[in-house]
């Protein structure tokens, strides 16, 4: 069953999403939206072939064949597939999706793109740093600043609509970046008490967003001011990118309503993009490894996918999403980076400048040092129905990095995770704060599934400036295996915990953020150190699903919802768990030698 959304094209219209009624009520305010996100109809089944190429004509991956597979894709007609044997493929030169069409491979244990110019195991360099697909017009989309209108009035959030000065150039069908500046709103926030006494430290904060900026300055700090243009425009990590239905006056009317409020009183503006969007691009079935600019990117796509792919052996990210929309990565398998350690080699999956709406569902992600990150993006989107697990720093193994979370990079907002199995939830202050995120029916177990170290374990986390989350419905440990661990405790950071909010890890003398502790809402979740459901607010029923109408269909019979906090059976079984035993059972010589620890 696809998300709760009817659409009436594949692609290539602006045309309002109609969601099916979902019950989001449960959600606060802050962090409430509409969660429809991914190719609205569904992947298509593209079952036409212009094209197959045989890796056996390539001596099985001897000769380079990315030439070959390029001119493929160049004469292949839209809505139709360039097919690959099984076989490997030598990939030393990155293959651009640049069209409205699929490159399918017979199976990732079949047909693998190999590329061995690019990453080496357990180094951060390579003798040349490119990605081996990228799915998008070209490797490096830009936005056009000259193009830069300011709102005339506050957009609202849920609102479909904007009014601007001047709609000039802005048309139906174009995708356009919505932001605010709070690097100019901001000022200088005191931070929570040290060692007991009062903390002459600062922090540069807006009202929503707080950047990693201290006075005086910390060994923490990021370097500014290049650092305001990492993931966004200069100062605008609060953002979102959307879909012109419909253009009239100064009204500027979208497919898909805001996910936050954009007021002017922050310079909000609409800026458009200096080439057009590619829609409907897809990879499926195939393995990709070497890449040393990451292994799968997709750069300025949207209504665009990849399914059914593994993964392995890449520096930067796994799969890379740079201004998406509606991007999909599902029903995948994404294992082992050659770099598990901090500093942007080992990511898994990325979501980057303003991606927005983007499904990513029915996932393996393990063994890297960080299964996700979430860079000054994610409005709209869902992280659904994975196993997240076995993040890992090379030379600290006891060390418990964060597992699902929608932080990393300053400005991450309304992500919706459900129903995921992790080593847990956190939301780092790394580069900034991520706020307003749903945490909703996932079980976090607290620990590692192959890593017995518990340094910092906690199965959820908030570190300082995780405003507005929402925790509900959720499990929290492992039965019978919780000695040690306690409920929560706000002054002991670095006890075994369920709960620890507010914390900051490069200052553990400091005590909880009180914002963190005052806007996050704990309801109806079970946990296996007091074997109780706890609930801020009132009881009340907790719906199965905030963004999907029905039972997906990869659950086939398995209950579903699998995880119910406020049931009798509190765990029954996740798809995505089950292909993970399954391949460690049959298949695994681990690149880290990883003993079981649950």
């Amino acid at each position: 069953m696809r998300p709760a959304a009817i659409l009436v094209s594949l692609v290539l219209c602006a045309t309002p999403v109609v969601a099916t009624r979902v019950d989001t009520s449960i959600v606060p305010t802050e962090g409430r939206t509409t969660w429809a996100p991914g190719v609205t109809t569904g992947i298509p089944a593209r079952s036409t072939v212009c094209t197959t190429i045989q890796a056996s004509a390539y001596g099985n991956g001897v000769s380079e064949s990315s030439s070959a597979i390029q001119a493929a894709i160049a004469a292949c007609p839209m809505g139709q597939t360039v097919l690959l044997s099984a076989g490997l493929f030598l990939v030393n030169n990155h293959i651009l999706i640049d069209k409205a069409i699929t490159l399918r491979g017979a199976g990732p244990t079949l047909t693998t793109l190999r590329k061995t110019n690019g990453a080496v195991e357990n180094s951060y360099m390579a003798e040349e740093n490119e990605a081996v697909v990228v799915i998008g017009p070209h490797r490096y989309p830009r936005l056009n600043d000259a193009s830069s209108v300011a709102l005339s009035a506050d957009g609202i959030k849920g609102n479909m609509s904007v009014t601007v000065a001047e709609a000039t150039g802005f048309a139906a069908g174009q995708f356009v970046l919505l932001d605010e500046d709070d690097y100019a709103a901001a000022s200088w926030l005191d931070l929570p008490n040290r060692n007991g006494l009062p903390n002459n430290v600062k922090i540069w904060a807006s009202d929503r967003v707080v950047f990693a900026k201290h006075n005086p300055p910390a060994p923490e700090d990021d370097p500014f001011p290049e650092s305001l243009s990492w993931f966004s425009r200069p100062g605008r990590p609060l953002n979102e990118i959307k879909e012109i239905a419909a253009v009239s006056g100064h009204t500027i009317t979208f497919t898909t309503p805001l996910h936050a409020t954009y007021p002017t009183s922050k310079s909000a503006q609409l800026t458009r993009y200096s080439s057009v969007h590619l829609q409907g691009g897809g990879l499926e079935d195939l393995t990709v490894s070497g890449g040393s600019d990451s292994n799968v990117v997709f750069t300025a796509a949207a209504y665009s996918w990849v399914k059914n792919i593994e993964s392995v052996a890449w520096l930067g990210n796994a799969v890379s999403v740079d201004g998406g929309f509606r991007v999909e990565i599902r029903d995948s398998h994404i294992h082992d980076g050659v770099w598990p350690y901090p500093g942007g080699g080992g990511y898994g999956l990325s979501l980057q400048w303003a991606s927005s709406e983007v499904l990513i569902e029915n996932n393996v992600v393990s063994t890297m040092n960080k299964v996700m990150v979430v860079k000054s993006s994610g409005a709209g989107s869902v992280v659904g129905y994975n196993y997240m697990d076995n993040v890992l720093i090379g030379n600290q193994l006891e060390w418990v990095e964060v597992g699902i979370n929608g932080s990393h990079m300053v400005g991450g907002h309304h992500v919706l995770f459900e129903g995921n199995q992790s080593n847990n939830y956190d939301s780092d202050d790394t580069h900034g704060n991520a706020f307003a995120m749903t945490i909703f029916r996932n079980h976090l177990v607290g620990v590692r599934r192959n890593f017995p170290g518990q340094a910092n374990a906690r199965a959820a986390g908030l570190m300082f400036g995780s405003w507005w989350h929402s925790f509900i419905g959720n499990v929290l440990g492992r039965e019978g295996q919780m000695t040690g661990w306690v409920y929560e405790d706000l002054t002991t950071w670095q006890a075994t915990q369920i709960w620890k909010f507010g914390y900051a890890p490069s200052h553990f003398e400091q005590v909880a953020d009180p914002k963190v502790l005052s806007t996050t809402v704990r309801d109806g979740n079970f946990d296996y150190v007091t074997h109780s459901v706890k609930w801020d607010r009132t009881p009340q029923l907790i719906p199965d699903s905030l963004y999907l109408s029905a039972k997906p269909a990869f659950f086939g019979a398995r209950p579903w919802p699998w995880v119910d906090s406020i049931g009798t059976t509190k765990l029954g079984s996740l798809p995505a768990r089950e292909r993970y035993e399954t391949w460690f059972a049959e298949n695994r010589a681990p690149r880290v030698q990883i003993p079981s620890a649950r």
